[in-house]
């Protein structure tokens, strides 16, 4: 397992302090601060894949994606950010970055009630109520139907898939996150490991697989290593958020890695049983003592914890 966490597109402490703590692959997100050019641009993606490089960091996934709500919702412009999604593609190919996680929630992507919900020791964590949801209006996209989402994620792959197989990255999506539907009107149609499987299905391809999120699908109420043997014996496991959470999807908040529902090192032998060599990483990590909140789910201290949690697994795991 390539253990990785997300950075931003230029240096900060966690760089340094990551690679203290033996992290040696990155996920980014797209280079926003390029003024010239555009960041799903070659030389964009070049010049920041080579920032992480020369802090011994090899950029294996990009997690990010350019506009794309016209795409989800089959809307007029569609069509030009299809085009705009493939250059991506070509230009994340030439430039040598193995990996894109994407997503298909149309209106917003992963979404909460709460950023501020306290659990072990007062650490602030982000937490989803379904019930709070039932009297809020639409947004401006009206209703959206799963059938039309699935009409339009079919459209969307018919015309990225070949080119992933081109360019030669591979295509990691993600559930949807709450795994629930429908919020404010727009349906949800990713929340289940089943609904990836029949999602990669739509166009098979070596190169169309998932990213498993290991906290969306135990909110949904899969079996985590039922769901890594099931995509590992197909190599459809290119990317794994490994977290943790409590509740239903109707109603769940995120944990500690050591504090939720999934058995963390059941779940690490299990990577290791089907000989995952894939990147992983911590995702949404409570905010802790001392910290601001400022960016909910990612600020630094929790980050750590999980990073040296899943050193400890990857050792346990490793021995077995």
């Amino acid at each position: 397992m390539q253990l990785a966490e997300f950075f931003s597109s230029q240096p900060t402490q966690l760089w340094q302090l990551a690679k203290q703590m033996n992290v040696n692959y990155a996920v980014g997100g797209l280079p926003w601060e390029e003024k010239t050019e555009k960041p799903w641009d070659l030389m964009p993606l070049i010049r920041m894949k080579q920032r992480y490089a020369d802090h011994g960091l090899t950029l294996s996934v990009i997690e990010s994606m350019p506009p794309s709500n016209h795409i989800k919702l089959g809307t007029a412009g569609r069509d030009e950010e299809i085009e705009v999604f493939q250059k991506f593609l070509i230009n994340m190919g030439a430039a040598g970055i193995p990996v894109l996680c994407y997503n298909f929630m149309a209106q917003f992507n992963w979404f909460r009630t709460s950023t501020t919900t306290n659990t072990r020791g007062g650490a602030l964590v982000s937490s989803y109520d379904h019930s709070l949801m039932k009297d809020a209006p639409l947004t401006e996209a009206g209703i959206v139907t799963e059938e039309q989402l699935w009409e339009n994620l079919q459209y969307f792959m018919e015309r990225i898939v070949p080119v992933a197989e081109e360019a030669k990255v591979r295509l990691a999506l993600h559930p949807d996150d709450p795994p629930i539907t429908p919020i404010r009107g727009v349906s949800r149609i990713l929340r289940s490991a089943a609904a990836l499987q029949r999602a990669i299905d739509l166009v098979p391809s070596a190169y169309n697989g998932i990213t498993l999120c290991q906290g969306t699908l135990a909110t949904a109420g899969d079996d985590i290593p039922t769901v890594i043997r099931d995509f590992a014996k197909q190599d459809k496991l290119f990317f794994v958020h490994f977290r943790d959470v409590k509740g239903t999807p109707e109603k769940f908040e995120e944990t500690f890695h050591d504090d939720g529902k999934t058995n963390m090192l059941e779940a690490m032998k299990t990577y290791f049983e089907v000989g995952y060599a894939g990147p992983a990483r911590p995702d949404h990590v409570p905010t802790m003592a001392g910290e601001n909140n400022d960016n909910p789910g990612y600020e630094l201290l929790g980050r750590l914890y999980g990073i040296g949690y899943i050193n400890g697994l990857i050792e346990a795991a490793s021995a077995v």
